[in-house]
């Protein structure tokens, strides 16, 4: 029985390298897709992510802003030198220290003494409220006068040469237990400088207080990483 063989007429074979070429170019069409996908989304995640001069500007910006709405004067350390290294309150005045960027106001000098320049260890008590002001001026982000009153902030500090060194004391510090880290940041040291920190030995005796515009540079060690300024309510009292 003869068998007819079908004609070689090359239908099969243009039907496969048609099919062969489009897949080849829907391919080429995804690949380019998902490359303009990666690219947009690399794109997006470059705009979300601040550098470092970009959080330092906004820094900046949030100080400038606070000292605006707080109606505050900026004095120079020259000017602070010739006022006895006092702060007039009544006129809201701050003295900025260029060399860290701190602005501090002396409500109360204190009683008692100085911590003399002698790098003997001190125990110091502070009641504070901390403010993180990057997005408001009143936005009270720890504290130990309305909250966790039974927490007396304990530190050791020392002046050797007229420079000051502090650490918290573990298990007696807010702030260590909330940063967990026992440095006290270097804007609290700064009044050390110019405070009294004794004990009231009578009704008419206060402790020292002050008032801190402290950038992250200065500051505890969140601030430190996440680039914000705080405010702080400080007080200073000679330990046992």
């Amino acid at each position: 029985m003869r068998h007819d063989t079908p004609a070689k007429d090359g239908t099969h074979d243009s039907t496969t390298l048609f099919n062969i070429l489009h897949n080849k170019q829907k391919m080429k069409r995804l690949n380019l897709l998902a490359f303009l996908m990666t690219a947009v989304l690399a794109l997006m995640s470059c705009s979300d992510t601040e550098t470092y001069a970009e959080r330092k500007e906004k820094e900046r910006n949030a100080i400038n802003r606070y000292i605006t709405n707080q109606k505050i004067k900026v004095i120079s350390e020259s000017q602070f030198k010739e006022q006895g290294n006092t702060t007039k309150v009544a006129d809201n005045e701050f003295v900025l220290f260029d060399n860290t960027g701190v602005y501090m106001q002396i409500i109360r000098e204190g009683c008692g003494e100085k911590i003399e320049d002698d790098g003997q260890s001190v125990t110091v008590l502070c009641r504070f409220n901390e403010y993180n002001i990057s997005e408001s001026d009143t936005t009270l982000q720890l504290t130990n006068i309305s909250r966790y009153t039974w927490q007396v902030e304990k530190m050791t500090v020392k002046n050797t040469s007229g420079t000051f060194e502090g650490s918290f004391v573990s298990g007696e510090s807010l702030m260590e237990s909330m940063y967990s880290t026992t440095a006290v940041p270097d804007g609290w040291l700064v009044p050390l400088r110019y405070i009294k920190v004794g004990r009231p030995a009578n009704a008419d005796e206060e402790v020292a207080k002050v008032k801190l515009i402290v950038p992250h540079s200065q500051g505890q060690s969140n601030a430190a990483q996440s680039v914000y300024p705080c405010v702080y309510e400080l007080t200073y009292q000679r330990g046992l």
